[in-house]
């Protein structure tokens, strides 16, 4: 059992294994991903049931690409970083602090959101009958526990990277999509639609549970500190706004892709979605996975102040981008 521990809580030694690894991770996670595309088009078919599906996953998801992805999970690790470098007792008591800023700030715009859903329904699918945004709503609030979730996630999965412990992140997609996988073929036999939703939020607690053992053993113990005014948390909000902004623009495209898709034949929203999937997999495979691997390398350079090293390493990996990527693309 300490062997297994010890291999699930090693650090990867160089950024190229820990490209690797993200992207050995990435291709199981994608592969489940098709798996579970495949699964759910063969229990539903391209037909309404999965356009309400799809579009409940609209807002959620809305919010997880504003706000996680393309907002905490990008600038918390250099904030970490740099307070880590000075003080480790402050950098954890920062990590405590965005954990009850972040989750308690996701949970009232959820509930927020939530009261709101039949609105937003209303513009996000102007196509469906009333019947089917009666389900569409009824997914979209359940599945708002999963960008809760996620946020939570996020952090720790900052703490993971911080520490090189990329074994146990890369882990946490691949369960993610088995948990929803686990939802089609055990939860939608009894529980019909509200099965997927589920499956998604079963999958995005795996998600979240697998890494929070790894983070105590980096030296993490949970202690309240609800300090929403503390500088160095309204410094990584500062930060995400950039990002957050950018992020918007695509994120607003797929709403109107949506809404437009639902006035059109049974199963649009549906194959968009798969060949948006489908489309994704390359970007994930290299790109994402040398990104994330060299990104705590980069955060500790900068900040060390060494910007000859922080140079050095990002002309590295963009090399190795490059010599990968473009054979791909071909």
């Amino acid at each position: 059992m300490a062997k297994i521990s010890r291999i699930f809580n090693s650090q990867a030694k160089t950024v190229t294994f820990a490209a690797f690894l993200l992207a050995g991770s990435a291709l199981a996670s994608r592969l489940l991903g098709l798996a579970r595309d495949r699964l759910l088009a063969g229990t539903f078919g391209a037909g309404p049931e999965l356009d309400i599906y799809f579009a409940a996953f609209r807002v959620p998801d809305f919010i997880y690409a504003l706000l996680i992805t393309g907002g905490i999970s990008a600038v918390f690790l250099p904030v970490f970083s740099g307070i880590f470098q000075h003080d480790s007792t402050a950098a954890w008591k920062f990590v405590n602090n965005a954990l009850d800023v972040f989750s308690a700030g996701l949970v009232a715009l959820c509930v927020v959101l939530a009261l709101f859903t039949p609105l937003l329904v209303y513009f996000i699918a102007p196509g469906f009958s009333g019947e089917q945004k009666e389900i569409t709503i009824l997914l979209t609030r359940i599945m708002f526990l999963s960008p809760i979730i996620f946020g939570i996630a996020s952090i720790f999965s900052g703490v993971l990277h911080y520490f090189n412990k990329f074994l146990i992140y890369s882990l946490a997609p691949v369960l993610y999509n088995l948990g929803i996988i686990l939802g089609i073929v055990f939860f939608v036999p009894y529980f019909g639609l509200r099965g997927l939703a589920f499956g998604v939020i079963l999958g995005a607690f795996l998600y979240l549970a697998v890494q929070i053992p790894a983070a105590v053993n980096s030296g993490w113990s949970f202690k309240f500190a609800f300090q929403p005014r503390d500088p160095s948390l309204r410094k990584m909000f500062r930060l995400m706004l950039p990002r957050t902004l950018g992020t918007s623009a695509y994120q607003l495209n797929l709403f109107f892709i949506t809404a437009y898709a639902s006035t059109l034949g049974a199963g649009s929203i549906a194959v968009f979605n798969f060949s948006n999937n489908l489309q994704y997999f390359p970007i994930g495979l290299i790109g994402i996975s040398f990104a994330m691997a060299v990104f705590p390398a980069l955060s500790r350079s900068w900040a060390q102040n060494n910007k000859e090293k922080f140079l050095h390493q990002f002309h590295s990996v963009f090399s190795q981008v490059l010599f990968l990527a473009v054979p791909v693309s071909v």
